[in-house]
């Protein structure tokens, strides 16, 4: 006969002991976790998600990747084992919405943060412009081109499907801001093959109390008004006129600022000959430029050797600062009125209240769901899991 007054004692196995066990196998989910979860029901414009829950979870087309998708099929497959990002939390029918679309931007913009890092050229084709510049995808992030980074002569209308070189100006990834330069990775492109000292033809673009921009080759470059002459000069005006063909030597490449300077100075044969002799400062250029070279490399060498004509002290008043020299790159402010904000870049992602609508009560997806006995031993234990699962990301 069985005793009828055995303790839980003796039992080994309470109440709480059995609560205690349920618990163990009751995964807790938060929005923001990375989880693994197995496909088991595509429909239409979504699919069901075993990830352990007591309800299938389900993940409606639109955050099934990063780019655009017109079919479920596009993406999963029936049995398919992946990771899923938790978008929101439990309905009132027991049921999370994951996304995939989520992870590929956490690490679309860990990319563009290591390529930014490197300093990378990237090339990437023109999907639209606006009236602030253009904008082009990297990493299937939106990435906008300011008109004053465009270096080329074309409408910007007729830019769409043309691949350009860019080089990285801001990567924000809580402000949703990827901010790329045509004009800086041409730039960067065409200094690799200029050199100090070496003479190019060029264009007057445009003038300024402080200097001229030439155009070489596609690239500007800074003749400043305290490198035209040994003579002083009151105004570049008085010596340039735009659209003016000059020759002119390289005296600084600056590529992480995207920089050139040049000089016509050193390429006087006498003081004062780019005023009262133009023409025979050009013919002379490079036999001016190659005692430059020699000079340059003496000094390099530690040598001394003297120099071709008495060098002028600039004094630092007369040096423009950056933000003049860079008048065809517009402030921050401004940048900020041409880039889409946030909310206009994510049109694409829906609500969490919309993406509600799309997802099937959980009285129509019970057929389909498999009893927790038969799909149990498929889900690993939590400890298992755990080293998966990074910390939440905030949206």
């Amino acid at each position: 006969m069985v005793n009828q007054n055995l303790t839980a004692t003796e039992i080994g196995f309470t109440h709480e002991d059995f609560a205690a066990l349920l618990d163990k196998y009751d995964y807790h989910f938060s929005p923001g976790d990375v989880v693994p979860g197995t496909v088991f029901s595509i429909e239409p414009r979504g699919a069901l998600i075993d990830i352990g829950a007591k309800t299938a979870a389900y993940i409606p087309i639109q955050e099934m990747s990063i780019n655009r998708v017109d079919s479920p099929e596009e993406v999963l497959q029936s049995n398919e084992t992946r990771e899923f990002f938790i978008l929101t939390d439990e309905n009132e029918d027991g049921q999370l919405t994951l996304s995939i679309r989520r992870i590929e931007y956490m690490r679309a913009w860990e990319r563009v943060r290591q390529l930014q890092a490197e300093d990378a050229t990237v090339r990437s084709g023109v999907f639209a412009t606006n009236r602030g510049g253009a904008l082009v995808r990297i990493e299937g992030l939106r990435g906008f081109i300011p008109g004053s980074h465009i270096s080329t002569r074309k409408p910007k209308e007729e830019l769409v499907g043309e691949e350009l070189p860019l080089k990285f100006l801001e990567v924000d990834e809580e402000r949703n801001r990827l901010v790329l330069s045509h004009r800086r990775a041409l730039v960067e492109r065409k200094m690799n093959r200029l050199e100090v000292g070496e003479v190019v033809i060029g264009t007057v673009r445009g003038i300024k109390p402080y200097g001229a921009f030439i155009d070489i080759g596609g690239v500007s470059g800074l003749l400043h008004i305290s490198e035209i002459s040994h003579e002083h000069i009151d105004t570049p005006h008085s010596v340039f006129n735009v659209n003016d063909e000059v020759k002119v030597m390289i005296i600084d490449l600056d590529a992480e600022r995207g920089r050139i300077s040049l000089s016509t100075k050193q390429l006087e044969p006498e003081p004062g000959d780019m005023i009262k002799n133009r023409d025979l400062v050009y013919d002379k250029a490079e036999e001016m430029a190659a005692k430059y070279r020699e000079q340059l490399l003496a000094k390099q060498q530690g040598a001394t050797a003297a120099p071709a004509a008495p060098a002028e002290v600039v004094a630092d008043e007369d040096i423009p600062p950056a933000t003049e020299l860079e008048e065809e790159i517009p402030p921050a402010a401004e940048l900020e009125e041409e880039i889409p904000p946030a909310a206009e870049i994510e049109e694409e992602i829906p609500p969490a209240a919309e993406l509600e609508e799309e997802i099937p009560p959980a009285a129509e997806i019970e057929e389909v769901i498999p009893v927790v006995a038969e799909i149990e031993e498929e889900i690993p234990a939590a400890t298992e899991t755990e080293e998966e699962i990074p910390a939440a990301i905030e949206e």
